[in-house]
């Protein structure tokens, strides 16, 4: 499908995002710097967009945001690490949104398992990660200056504005989320004690473990406590049973609140800013 044309921006000085191509409207960063990638593209593109008309989440899902109020990114990596961690590749994208929605914007964000950042139980921000031969395309929308949120989701999403945070130009967080991103990634690529760093601060701002789950796998749905994220990237749930088990992958619902009382559920499924 024909791309419109883009205006590029310089990237984040003294990172690997070294250009920024911003479109007005496009069907998808995630699908424009995937095709760049398979056609030699370098690594740190970055793609961002006013509006998009085909964005989509985990799983395949849609999902719109109104023109501008969200920041709607992509980054083209060439991870020095091997294939087996990039899934590892999330973690320093999610903490970067967390980092700069704390900073910015005086929330207090968390990390939702396994791509979201939430305010309180309502999501932010998510993320979507794919891949093509020798690269990785990971891409964010982060709802930002909202007036409302549909009534469908008003339960389980939102937006700094609709937080009472502080609201920043898209630019502004963009140039916080890349300079973070390229921070932790070259602490992953710098060998295991990056690692260690990286997972630590994962444990760290974690909005799941401690709080009774369920977890939607493509195989079973299972409840129980999240007590790790392991180095792997997986979950870790204790079943009422004892037993132990670990996912790669599925939607998390939190159904306990953090102070042991019981709040709304938070799923990973509904929120409008599934990514890119």
């Amino acid at each position: 499908m024909p791309t419109a044309a883009a205006t590029e921006l310089p990237g984040s000085v003294g990172t690997r995002f070294h250009q920024i191509h911003w479109f007005d409207d496009i069907d998808s960063t995630n699908r424009y710097l995937i095709d760049a990638a398979r056609t030699g593209a370098p690594n740190g593109l970055v793609a961002v967009a006013d509006m998009q008309s085909a964005g989509r989440g985990r799983l395949g899902r849609s999902w719109q945001a109104p023109v501008g109020a969200s920041l709607l990114v992509s980054v083209l990596l060439r991870p020095q690490l091997p294939i087996d961690q990039w899934p590892l590749l999330m973690g320093p994208a999610g903490l970067s949104a967390v980092a700069a929605v704390t900073t910015l914007c005086d929330l207090g964000a968390r990390l939702k398992w396994p791509n979201d950042v939430v305010v309180g139980d309502r999501k932010i921000a998510g993320l979507l990660a794919e891949a093509t031969n020798d690269a990785a395309v990971i891409g964010m929308g982060l709802n930002i200056d909202w007036a409302d949120v549909p009534d469908d989701i008003a339960h389980t999403a939102t937006a700094v504005s609709l937080s009472g945070g502080r609201v920043q130009s898209r630019r502004v967080i963009l140039d916080a989320w890349l300079r973070g991103f390229d921070a932790r990634l070259r602490l992953l690529e710098s060998g295991p004690a990056g690692l260690r760093a990286v997972r630590f601060e994962q444990l760290a701002r974690s909005a799941t473990l401690g709080r009774r789950v369920r977890v939607e796998a493509s195989i079973e749905t299972i409840e129980g406590v999240a007590i790790d994220i392991n180095p792997g990237g997986q979950i870790v749930v204790q079943l009422d049973d004892g037993t132990i088990r670990s996912y790669a992958s599925g939607d998390v619902v939190h159904l306990r609140a953090l102070d042991g009382g019981f709040g709304p559920p938070s799923s990973a499924s509904v929120s409008p800013a599934s990514h890119s």
